[in-house]
């Protein structure tokens, strides 16, 4: 399967209801998020967010001055969204739309074709770079895999929100944003951007300093989303599948991984919670591994741990350390 569908493809498409239904991310911080259902405009700044990573930054920097309706409900892939005609009109009301160009095609679609004064792309203020099946500082070490093309599951990597100093490089794109197209808050804008940065600064210190020093570098995932975090940190990401997070791993690729498992010391194979564990389950029975949740933090729902993304993070931080025997 080519893994480049991921960004370049149509998306799959899931029930009507599921589509037109799409719900406020009600949790924690973005409790004034509106479903997309709602009608006109409102007397704040209106703002459309493709997705949840999106919806957080514009609550989060926007604060009181904004109504922010995020276009994927709670719980649903946002690579399988597809615009219904409900949310083409209320990205037409808008002020802003605020978007990761690559990851949703019927997105990027409607936003290109709107007439929105203020489009702001996040994948414009910070860099993506090209990653496989393998990224970070163990794939030095390795030339070749048995039986498989090392350029297997690769293209233009969109999870760059996982890296908390390229999110605060996003941040900082969507604060300078919302205080050209509503002047008359920038005041606000710009406090609420610089707290939300500092923030993300003290989160990549945590980081850097709880993954320091690790009996292991190398962890499993289920497909390649934490290819921009294992650089970050001095790790490596060994996806059982490339950037399509439904793709199917070839039989020398769990091979590969199992060899490399036993070689490296990993102890867990980590799944996300709104795509199946059922790969994750299988890989890890076969090589005798454990298996635990990483959260690439696509949207938030009752499973996640933690109520935003910064909670979410940290959860994530816990879990890796646990992984790689953090010292």
């Amino acid at each position: 399967m080519n893994a480049r569908r991921h960004l370049l493809a149509p998306s799959r498409i899931r029930t009507a209801a599921a589509l037109t239904a799409v719900t406020a991310v009600g949790l924690g911080a973005l409790s004034a998020c509106s479903s997309a259902d709602a009608s006109g405009t409102t007397d704040k700044y209106d703002v459309v967010a493709s997705f949840y990573p999106m919806a957080y930054l514009a609550e989060r920097i926007g604060g009181d001055h904004v109504h922010v309706t995020n276009l994927t409900q709670p719980g649903q892939e946002p690579h399988d969204l597809e615009i219904s005609a409900q949310q083409t009109a209320r990205l037409q009301d808008s002020d802003a739309a605020l978007y990761l160009k690559g990851l949703q095609p019927s997105v990027d679609k409607a936003i290109d074709q709107s007439g929105i004064r203020t489009k702001v792309d996040a994948a414009s203020l910070t860099t993506l770079e090209e990653h496989g099946s393998e990224v970070g500082g163990h794939a030095a070490a390795h030339d070749t895999h048995e039986g498989e093309d090392e350029d297997e599951g690769g293209g233009k990597d969109p999870h760059v929100w996982l890296d908390p100093v390229r999110y605060a490089q996003i941040a900082e794109g969507v604060g300078r944003a919302f205080e050209k197209g509503d002047p008359d808050h920038a005041a606000d804008y710009r406090k609420n951007t610089a707290a939300l940065v500092k923030q993300l600064d003290e989160l990549n210190t945590r980081f850097k300093d709880g993954l320091a020093h690790t009996k292991s570098k190398v962890f499993i995932t289920t497909h390649a989303a934490f290819g921009y975090l294992a650089e970050r940190y001095g790790l490596t990401e060994e996806a059982i599948s490339g950037l399509d997070p439904e793709s199917e791993p070839s039989a020398a690729r769990i091979k590969d991984l199992e060899k490399m498992a036993k070689a490296d010391g990993v102890t867990t194979v980590f799944y996300e919670t709104l795509v199946s564990d059922k790969t994750a389950k299988t890989v890890a029975q076969d090589a005798g591994l454990k298996t635990d949740v990483l959260d690439p933090i696509e949207g938030i729902t009752d499973k996640s741990r933690g109520r935003d993304y910064l909670a979410v993070q940290e959860a994530n931080l816990k879990a890796l350390q646990q992984a790689l025997g953090a010292k």
